[in-house]
């Protein structure tokens, strides 16, 4: 029968030994696979977590697709393929953008600043609204009168709430303007934002300490581009795939002038940090693992002393060396699958419970972190990518030692 090593093994695995030492042995081994497996779960499920919670905020700020030119910062607001969008069956929403660097000025201090100049609707291209905090409301401009909503770091390092008193001063450069050292303030453009009353927090850096959100006409003026964007932002209707929509208007516009990002690219710095943090952890836990498998050698090889008067009757029976080592070697990958697979289970069970209780918090206090526990997501492609490395790394561990071994124990 050409299967009889894996039946052999199968009946070794579960039968009484000889001594008691490698029944125990066994287990250990067991459980070794099952914890790294276990702890691969979990860390990668955590690095998930904290993935899905960043993409939230950025989800809240970023628009679903965001077009801006491959070449330079800005491109003319009527540019016939960008008119092509209008319209368009799939677009709910199609908004300007016109972004650009200024010196923010109030009282006595002064910090650089991103001006991000957008339309009205940006409160429903975006989830803005649930990043304010203040007694005001999100409002961009009111007859004469320019507002801006800064980022609640940047109103921290300019010393002021989520009001304040004063208008803000900026300043930006003249295109083509030589500084005059007398009066320097002649090679700037200057104006001012008012309160809005609120703030927003993004809870990242990046934004907080150094976006101000205003109206696309001041950003224009100060800039002094009134046909100018730096990014066409669209918010697609409820029914569209992204994935679908995102490809078919790149292709409409072609990948010579522009770019279509999802909400991921937008982010992609951010986003690939993550990600190599995360294979940073999962080749570290790798490598334990291997560890781990030197238990299921020295497990083998305590069954092959044991099984010494079977492994005579088997030859005496016509099987020969090859299949009498995949015996074995079937033994060792059964030892390593049962771990993995009851691995899997602790894990995922850790990570329900996680997800429903909230067992590990952040911290001491609550409130002090964004959220109070370790935010977990389970991926399933995860899942399977920790079970075949687990059945691999056993596998590939297993073979060299016990072909070696095996066939010095057995002779």
């Amino acid at each position: 029968m050409a299967n009889f090593p894996y039946y052999i093994a199968k009946r070794y695995l579960f039968s009484k030994k000889t001594h008691n030492a490698i029944n125990i042995i066994s287990l250990i081994s067991v459980c070794g696979v099952a914890f790294t497996t276990m702890a691969l779960v979990c860390t990668l499920s955590v690095f998930n977590g904290f993935q899905d919670l960043v993409a939230s905020f950025f989800t809240a700020f970023d628009p679903q697709l965001k077009i801006v030119p491959v070449e330079g910062k800005v491109f003319h607001r009527n540019d016939p393929a960008i008119q092509k969008l209008r319209g368009d069956k799939d677009i709910a929403l199609f908004s300007e953008c016109l972004e650009d660097n200024a010196l923010a000025v109030y009282k006595n201090r002064q910090v650089m600043v991103s001006i991000k100049g957008v339309e009205d609707q940006f409160s429903e291209l975006t989830d803005i609204n649930k990043l304010l905090y203040g007694e005001g409301s999100f409002v961009l401009h009111a007859d004469v009168l320019q507002y801006g909503v800064p980022g609640i770091g940047l109103a921290n390092s300019l010393g002021v709430g989520a009001y304040f008193e004063e208008p803000l001063q900026i300043y930006a450069p003249k295109k083509g303007a030589q500084i005059n050292v007398a009066n320097p303030t002649t090679a700037f453009r200057q104006s001012e934002l008012n309160s809005s009353g609120v703030v927003f927090s993004v809870n990242m850096e990046k934004y907080d300490s150094h976006y101000i959100l205003t109206s696309i006409e001041f950003a224009r003026n100060l800039f002094d581009q009134p046909d100018m964007v730096s990014s066409i932002d669209l918010k697609l209707k409820d029914h569209v795939d992204m994935e679908d929509a995102k490809h078919r208007i790149q292709d409409l516009l072609g990948a010579d002038r522009f770019k279509v990002l999802d909400r991921y690219e937008q982010q992609a710095d951010m986003f690939r940090i993550m990600k190599v943090e995360k294979l940073i952890a999962y080749i570290f836990l790798t490598f334990i693992l291997l560890i781990a498998c030197f238990n299921i050698i020295g497990s083998v090889s305590m069954l092959i002393i044991d099984k010494k008067d079977d492994v005579h009757t088997l030859r005496n029976l016509g099987a020969n060396d090859s299949q009498i080592i995949r015996i074995f070697l079937y033994e060792g990958r059964m030892i390593s699958t049962l771990g993995a697979v009851v691995g899997l289970l602790l894990g995922l069970l850790l990570c329900w419970l996680q997800q429903t209780f909230g067992l590990i918090k952040m911290g001491s206090s609550t409130g002090l972190f964004l959220v109070d526990a370790y935010p977990v997501s389970v991926y399933w492609g995860d899942l399977l990518l920790v079970f075949v490395t687990v059945v691999l790394v056993g596998y590939v561990a297993l073979w060299l030692p016990i072909r070696y071994l095996g066939k010095r124990l057995i002779d």
